[in-house]
């Protein structure tokens, strides 16, 4: 697995580096947000300190989030209820506290991974046709007047589910649980970010529809 370690602390991160390694991963390391945010699209799990030296670390949890699905574990010097809180509200998947025991580090790799695992969210069913949009789950593909739409794995089943049921209001619970299959820990800035993505894609706002303080309806004419 390509892991992406960031770490402001040169030599912490080298020895996390070196014991990931010795498990059979692929470590990159890096040193400041703006080469996390760099590096992220190319990493299967971003191990994330949130401490670092150039950018707020929360925002770029958010930033990276936002870009796609890749797993986050954010790893934090200050251990208390609202610091965790935060991490998961800008899009970790986990959040760890220092000191950690590596083995800690490995079972939560282990569990994060098994929610991420392909296959587990597979979509299967007949194509969708819902006015110029074409949605199609064996292939997992998305085409808007006949042309493509490149969209992440998340963007795809939150389409797929809320298109299944159009005009029909999905709460944001049920998208979590549906979608995400993790309602404890995704949080509703985490449906919203994925929302406003596939807004942007599709080229409008009107596809999907937001119902205040409940969710969301699919939509189209």
């Amino acid at each position: 697995m390509r892991v992406l370690a960031v770490e402001s602390d040169a030599e912490a991160a080298a020895s996390l580096a070196d014991g990931l390694r010795r498990h059979g991963h692929t470590v990159a390391c890096v040193t400041t947000g703006a080469a996390a945010l760099r590096a992220a699209h190319g990493a299967d799990l971003v191990l994330l300190g949130i401490e670092l030296s150039d950018l707020d670390g929360l925002k770029v949890c958010h930033d990276i989030r936002a870009g796609g699905d890749t797993p986050i574990i954010a790893i934090t010097n200050n251990d208390t209820e609202l610091n965790r809180v935060l991490c998961l509200q800008s899009g970790s998947d986990d959040c760890l506290a220092k000191p950690y025991r590596f083995h800690e580090l490995l079972a939560r790799i282990e569990a994060v991974m098994r929610r991420f695992r392909p296959g587990r969210h597979t979509t299967t069913g007949r194509v969708i046709s819902r006015g110029s949009l074409r949605i199609d789950p064996g292939a997992r593909e998305i085409y808007l007047d006949n042309r493509p739409v490149r969209v992440t794995r998340k963007e795809f089943d939150l389409l797929h589910h809320l298109a299944a049921r159009p005009r029909t209001v999905v709460s944001r619970k049920e998208i979590m649980s549906q979608v995400w299959n993790d309602p404890a820990t995704t949080s509703s800035r985490t449906v919203d970010t994925h929302v406003s993505s596939l807004r942007n894609k599709l080229g409008q706002k009107n596809w999907i529809r937001t119902v205040r303080g409940v969710g969301f309806r699919f939509e189209y004419e």
